[in-house]
């Protein structure tokens, strides 16, 4: 506890650890079955405390990314999934992660992205990806439109709660603080390339529907539909104060995405998955969404 104590008082270094080693493992750096350096040596590289350390990896550990078992390290053993139901064997298909689709339809001149999400936190770690490939000038795309639906912060959501204390509002806390951090940074990620001159035309929009997000959407340039459901589980959750409580969450990660794309037929299953989830996005922003 006080290790815990400590790294929830200093700057918050501990969530810019555990952002980082999120981005890497999202990026491939560290695969899953693969593991973390040590925590001597994250601790130098960071410049921070071994607590910091400890309290980063404790909460990768409880969103099920890492496992860590004394004597061997932390090793990852979670990613997520994508099942495709294309017909074409594209190089995205063949990806096991969320980046190899983001990072083709960075691709494109025009990129166009609607996402409906619990927080931010993924596609936060999506969108540094493709800033750092703009920056190197591994790609250059001309525009870069971006629509998130986020829920209603001013709702009572029945997720995140302390197990058998639905009334505690530390754990909503925690998640609304979550999403404000995250979609700060990719907000000011995605504008930055238009002020340095990098990507001509950057249209970012957050919205708050009045929802709880029962499933994640990702719509990629209006051909391409990522859908995944959320599952409930329990599990353990560090507060801000240190505290270590049982909690009812969900955790992005670990929802299965479904991968549909639009072809030539209109009537084809993908086509229509993708149309039918493109107008139930558009409805909800325009009548809905604030």
């Amino acid at each position: 506890m006080d290790g815990q104590r400590t790294s929830g008082g200093s700057g918050r270094e501990y969530q810019r650890v555990s952002d980082e080693l999120r981005l890497r493992m999202t990026d491939g750096t560290y695969p899953e079955q693969s593991f973390l350096p040590s925590q001597r040596y994250l601790v130098k590289e960071f410049g921070v405390s071994r607590d910091t350390v400890q309290r980063a990896l404790r909460d990768l550990t409880d969103e099920g990314w890492i496992e860590s078992r004394q004597g061997s390290g932390s090793r990852v053993i979670r990613s997520q999934r994508i099942q495709s139901t294309a017909t074409k064997a594209t190089r995205s298909r063949r990806g096991t992660t969320l980046d190899p689709l983001i990072s083709e339809a960075f691709e494109r001149p025009e990129v166009t992205l609607d996402v409906y999400t619990l927080t931010s936190e993924s596609l936060d770690a999506h969108i540094r990806l493709q800033v750092e490939r703009i920056r190197r000038g591994s790609i250059a795309p001309q525009r870069i439109a971006l629509r998130m639906l986020l829920p209603d912060e001013t709702q009572l959501l029945p997720y995140p709660r302390i197990k058998g204390d639905q009334e505690d509002p530390r754990p909503r806390e925690r998640l609304r603080a979550i999403t404000r951090r995250h979609t700060e940074s990719l907000v000011h990620l995605l504008n930055d390339l238009k002020t340095e001159g990098r990507v001509p035309s950057v249209d970012v929009q957050v919205q708050h529907a009045p929802l709880t997000p029962a499933f994640k959407l990702y719509l990629l340039n209006g051909v391409e539909a990522l859908h995944g459901m959320y599952v409930v589980e329990e599990r353990p959750m560090a507060l801000d104060d240190g505290e270590v409580v049982t909690a009812l969450d969900v955790i992005g990660l670990g929802a299965t995405l479904t991968h549909q794309v639009k072809d030539a037929d209109p009537n084809s299953p993908g086509s229509v998955f993708v149309e039918s989830m493109q107008a139930w996005f558009d409805s909800v922003w325009k009548l809905l969404a604030q």
